[in-house]
């Protein structure tokens, strides 16, 4: 089975790219805008510190941003999943290029990536995908981050978080908060990843999602397999992208509620329900047909 019909997410795609209007904001590395398999007049880069666009193709930084990227909006004839291609999609880097692709993924202080998630929110985007490591926690930082998620919720902006692949259980800074939708990682037969961590705050709030051996785009001319939970948080903001694009003048309550309810009430459990995308729409399906 793929990736992309264990999750129910095949036949969602069957009936749409996106649309443009469904503006989804990438935290995470820089993008190699000029790839062939994407579309350039699709991804808007949020001007900062950072680059959106990869000064450096063989970093860490480049090939993790580009992958995920090519998850959410690679044309659909890429080797890469390609689930909203026809979304907008808002690069907002907060790892820098090291010089060399043998280096370690770098990760972000609270500080850092609360002034992220308030950019997006500001350029509009209505889903924000984080998949990042936080580096120097603090109470003091950590407030700043709490602050910013709240602020994404008030305007309306559904944030996705990987829950890290440290195999712990527990939750972290970015996860805990209450308005976040973690996403553990499963193999294909949607079996939680022993890497992927879990603990209460991501059973009660969150989904699964394939990260085992996913293929996306790489910055050498050539696909590039990964997993864990940076891999499978891209497809549950995709899968929200799509049943937004369905229902464009739907609340962002309506479109989490269906996401995260139409998955089976297993909400006890330290492990999350599988994501799946058609209940999601023909969730939302039922809810338009009673108003």
């Amino acid at each position: 089975m793929s990736a992309l019909d264990l999750v129910k997410l095949s036949s969602l795609m069957q009936l749409t790219k996106g649309r443009a209007e469904i503006v989804v904001g990438l935290i995470d590395g820089p993008v190699a805008i000029s790839h062939a398999d994407l579309s350039a007049e699709k991804i808007r880069e949020i001007p900062g510190t950072l680059r959106g666009a990869c000064a450096r193709a063989n970093s860490v930084a480049c090939m993790h941003g580009t992958f995920v990227a090519g998850i959410l909006c690679a044309k659909r004839d890429s080797k890469a999943p390609a689930i909203c291609p026809d979304c907008t999609l808002v690069v907002r880097p907060i790892f820098a290029e090291a010089n060399s692709a043998h280096e370690r993924m770098p990760s972000a202080t609270p500080e850092e990536l609360a002034t992220a998630v308030i950019e997006c929110v500001k350029a509009g985007a209505r889903i924000i995908n984080l998949s990042a490591a936080l580096a120097e926690p603090s109470s003091k930082h950590e407030g700043k981050l709490q602050e910013a998620f709240d602020y994404a919720a008030r305007y309306s902006a559904i944030v996705v978080a990987a829950a890290g692949n440290q195999g712990m259980l527990g939750s972290s800074a970015i996860i805990r908060h209450s308005s976040v939708i973690p996403v553990a990682a499963c193999d294909l037969q949607g079996r939680p990843l022993g890497e992927s961590n879990l603990g209460r705050s991501i059973g009660r709030r969150g989904l699964m999602a394939p990260g085992v051996a996913i293929t996306s785009l790489g910055t050498n001319g050539k696909p590039q397999t990964l997993g864990g939970t940076s891999a499978a948080a891209p497809f549950v903001t995709g899968a929200i992208a799509l049943v937004w694009s369905e229902f464009p003048g739907a609340s962002a309550a309506e479109i989490k509620s269906a996401v995260t309810g139409a998955a089976p009430a297993r909400r006890r459990t330290i492990a999350p329900p599988l994501l799946n995308a058609w209940a999601a729409y023909e969730a939302m399906n039922s809810t338009r047909a009673r108003s």
